[in-house]
């Protein structure tokens, strides 16, 4: 299988100085991974997933403030995102082999007392592999994410996202990852070349995006079997009767999964605390760090 592997100095200079650890699969693919520890025991694990064009990066405003206080933060990079290995097969990546990798990572470093925190595409693969083994999770962090099922209403941005990104030509011949992330941003930032500059870092040219080519081709409203429809929508049933908390926070300014979609989500989930973070977008993690940080340590027990 050929891949590429990002050469680290691609990510200097861009606001990020924690130390990489990697973890090599039974395929010989190296995955990486933040491993961030407080001094003294741990209260907990936070496990950050990231999804579509992103990687751990975006979680740089929460991890240090997350350590602070008390809990072991582990934030992957998907297959194809970040400091992992990068398959240049476009074939290769399928939401299966991305939820295979996360439950190898999990079970490796056997990450237990788990508090998740899903956005974009982290939303399936995190949550499906949670609920196949939810007696290693605390709680649960839901962001501007979804399940499918068959009566989902895809909005229209989602439906535009998944048209442009199969089409090259309409994003100016490639995947243009920095780009696309600067552009959801919607609110006023001082670094943004700094932040369009981070998440063009994993990238040395097209061959290396394959996986980001890739996930939007596995939307399930247009590939069913490769986006995983029918174990999304049974991961939504079971959301239903889970015995730990969820809390639902979405920025609302987001076009593909827009606030309306959290109400009616949170509002299936008995005992589903629901927040609204103000003139975020998409990525909301790097738009609004802070409100997401402010909202999770609101539900962490004393």
């Amino acid at each position: 299988m050929e891949f590429e592997r990002t050469p680290d100095e691609r990510f200097e200079n861009i606001g990020w100085d924690f130390e990489p650890h990697y973890l090599v699969h039974p395929d010989g693919l190296r995955q990486h991974y933040i491993d961030e520890r407080p001094v003294g025991e741990p209260r907990g694990t936070f496990l950050l997933m990231h999804g579509e064009p992103s990687w751990a990066y975006l979680y740089r405003d929460m991890i240090r403030p997350l350590v602070d206080l008390g809990y072991r933060v582990v934030a992957p990079d998907h297959f194809g995102f970040g400091r992992s290995d990068k398959p240049t097969d476009e074939e290769w990546f399928t939401i299966a082999r991305h939820r295979a990798a996360l439950e190898h990572l999990i079970a490796t470093l056997d990450l237990r007392d788990i508090t998740l925190v899903v956005q974009d595409w982290g939303g399936p693969i995190g949550l499906i592999t949670a609920l196949r083994d939810i007696d290693r999770y605390d709680r649960i962090f839901i962001l501007n994410t979804w399940l499918h099922s068959q009566d989902f209403a895809y909005s229209d941005g989602a439906r535009m996202w998944r048209q442009m990104a199969l089409d090259p030509a309409g994003l100016g011949g490639d995947m243009p990852t920095g780009t696309i992330i600067g552009m959801t941003l919607q609110r006023s930032h001082e670094d943004k070349e700094q932040i369009i500059a981070a998440f063009d870092a994993p990238f040395t040219g097209a061959a290396s995006k394959a996986g980001a080519r890739r996930f939007p081709f596995c939307i399930p409203f247009g590939e069913p079997e490769l986006g995983d429809a029918v174990e999304q929508e049974q991961a939504r049933v079971a959301l239903r009767s889970i015995d730990i908390p969820v809390h639902v926070a979405f920025g609302d300014a987001d076009p593909v999964f827009p606030w309306d979609w959290a109400e009616q989500w949170a509002a299936e989930i008995p005992g589903a605390t629901l927040d609204r973070i103000e003139q975020a977008g998409h990525f909301l993690q790097i738009d609004a760090g802070a409100d997401v940080l402010a909202v999770i340590s609101r539900y962490l027990p004393d």
